[in-house]
């Protein structure tokens, strides 16, 4: 008998068949017998999603740096009561007991800080972006190496439940190859008008908030190298805040393309879909926000599934990138966040501000700071 076709040639049949989901251990990771004394420096607004996640998996945060004092009191009596609290972070590092530290401040204020906790032989969690131009990177990469300590960077969008499942199928070979990759994003940031810092950043879509999409990207695409990038950004007159609301970006690789489209301000109509097409299959993700992802959708030529996910990225997500720099430091190996791939992502994000700016197609690798 022959197979129904709908209008797109797609047979009923294939549509509708059903397939058992693959068994993808996508949610965070915790050692087996590794748990470390962990120190934080700044206590900054991200630092609460990351002592709150901390403190779910029960981990030690034996002490807390801020200049600020009074912040650094208030979240240490939160989440960890009985953490030692100093005003400078140089007297955390020089706690022996301390043997991780989570560094959160903003890039200009971090970076002699990661040099510090390096030469102190403290294995590292830097917030992202890790660094604003890439000598600095490799200058830490080198310092982490020729101390013996493992530097990872918080690209927490790693374990976003959805794109942490398809990060892992990936690895499985489930879709084979990847040959595109697109990422569509209409979410409302209005809240950061009038806040200093935020309007300052003249890229914050492309650097600010895209730098976890350059990241995922890079991860998807595993070995496949980039050949060159288009990025641009546009304003309108109705914002309610500086900073182009409007972004997209192409890149190119010699047998795939990854597209990105970004609009920071929709205030009504929210959604967030990631589609991938390999050369064996398909995944897709969509929901009203990037931290609302209810599940995959997965096609093959076996069939296609829908699989329930577990978690959040803001839970997901910050105990991933911990828990993953924990089970490296326990297996001896680098962590999967670890700062050199990191740097394949700045490339992307670096070039893609230049193309911004230029008009212009960019190839990754050759603008080395934030233009």
């Amino acid at each position: 008998m022959a197979k129904d076709k709908d209008n797109y040639g797609l047979s009923t049949e294939k549509k509708l068949r059903q397939i058992t989901p693959p068994n993808i251990n996508y949610l965070p990771r915790l050692p087996k017998n590794y748990n470390p004394k962990i120190g934080l420096i700044g206590t900054g607004g991200i630092s609460d999603f990351h002592l709150r996640n901390y403190k779910k998996l029960g981990l030690q945060v034996m002490a807390i740096s801020d200049r600020n004092l009074s912040k650094a009191r208030t979240i240490r009596d939160k989440y960890f009561p009985d953490a030692k609290v100093y005003e400078n972070y140089n007297d955390l590092l020089n706690q022996e007991e301390i043997e991780v530290v989570d560094i959160t401040p903003h890039p200009q204020d971090r970076l002699p800080i990661l040099k510090k906790a390096l030469n102190a032989r403290k294995h590292v969690l830097s917030q992202k972006p890790l660094v604003l131009d890439l000598k600095d990177g490799e200058e830490l990469v080198n310092l982490a190496k020729k101390n013996g300590v493992k530097l990872a960077v918080n690209q927490n969008g790693r374990w976003a439940p959805h794109f942490s499942y398809m990060r892992e199928a990936i690895g499985a070979g489930i879709i084979g190859r990847p040959i595109s990759v697109d990422f569509s994003l209409q979410w409302d940031q209005t809240w950061i008008a009038g806040n200093p810092a935020f309007e300052a950043i003249h890229h914050m879509v492309l650097l600010d908030f895209s730098i976890h999409w350059f990241d995922i990207a890079a991860a998807f695409m595993q070995d496949q190298q980039p050949l060159n990038i288009y990025a641009s950004t546009t304003s309108f007159r109705e914002q309610k805040y500086t900073p182009p609301a409007l972004a997209s970006c192409i890149i190119n690789y010699e047998q795939a393309q990854v597209r990105m489209g970004f609009n920071a301000h929709t205030t009504l109509g929210e959604e967030d879909v990631t589609t991938i097409v390999g050369t064996k299959g398909t995944l897709r993700s969509r929901g009203p926000g990037l931290n609302d992802q209810p599940e995959i959708e997965l096609f093959t030529e076996k069939g296609c599934a829908k699989i329930p996910l577990e978690g959040s990225w803001f839970e997901n997500g910050f105990q991933g990138t911990m828990g993953e720099l924990l089970c490296a430091i326990e297996e001896n190996r680098e962590p999967t966040n670890n700062a050199a791939s990191n740097l394949r992502s700045l490339e992307l994000c670096f070039a893609a501000l230049e193309s911004a700016d230029k008009g212009k197609v960019i190839i990754p690798g050759s603008v080395r700071t934030v233009p």
